[in-house]
């Protein structure tokens, strides 16, 4: 019988590595018909290391979690199995991922700069800005799983945004979005925030997470500005 049960267990993470590894071969696969291979390679990668930030602090907060899934041109994402307790472990969580992929991007800015390759510099600038779009205010956006720990009054903020994104550049990604976000913003238009032991935060836990979201924000857009203009030279 222990045997049995080891064999399922190795069976199971072995489907999990299969379904990870597989959904990040695809990407790359698909990325490459566009942008070439390395920068395919460079570009899941980026995305991993985001993934495996949020997937680590789940883990961290005693959360059953997934491994990564990749979809090409959606992006990846872990399978939360159990959601979290309150909205300070949902930030917690949400934070990890942004935290870990600006940390990769940085390292990868670090490496072009030193070797003068453009191909890792235009890599950088991917993961600078993605996880700049992602602290977008607005659930399902890690942005929106963090200010929930802030306030979700800030979500409102989140609505000129997304749709000033669409203007830019229209997609029918953002418009999947506006529809994921569109029941947790119309309860905040109604006045129902912040109410209920889920949201209860300690004010220092919020001023904590304010502190970070905003450091991380500017961060991301100085670095997503400057890496751009140095590719435009």
């Amino acid at each position: 019988m222990i045997k049995l049960l080891l064999l399922l267990l190795s069976g199971a993470k072995f489907a999990k590595l299969l379904t990870t590894g597989g959904t990040m071969l695809l990407s790359v696969i698909v990325y490459a018909w566009i942008y070439g291979w390395w920068y395919a390679v460079g570009f899941v990668v980026l995305l991993f290391c985001h993934e495996m930030g949020h997937y680590v602090a789940a883990r961290q907060r005693g959360l059953p979690v997934g491994a990564p899934t990749f979809i090409p041109f959606v992006g990846a994402w872990i399978q939360l199995k159990e959601m979290p307790h309150d909205a300070e472990t949902e930030a917690y969580v949400g934070m990890a991922g942004p935290l870990a992929g600006t940390l990769a991007s940085v390292v990868c800015y670090f490496l072009a700069r030193s070797q003068g390759s453009n191909l890792l510099l235009a890599i950088s600038y991917s993961g600078f800005f993605l996880n700049l779009f992602n602290m977008i205010p607005l659930p399902p956006f890690d942005g929106g799983r963090i200010t929930a720990a802030i306030s979700r009054r800030v979500w409102l903020v989140g609505v000129p945004v997304l749709i000033a994104l669409f203007i830019w550049r229209p997609s029918p990604i953002l418009i999947l979005m506006a529809i994921l976000a569109a029941p947790q913003v119309w309860r905040s238009l109604k006045g129902d925030v912040d109410t209920g032991e889920y949201y209860n935060v300690p004010a220092a836990k919020r001023f904590e997470y304010g502190v970070l979201y905003v450091g991380l924000i500017a961060y991301l857009a100085i670095m997503t500005h400057d890496v751009h203009e140095m590719l435009g030279a």
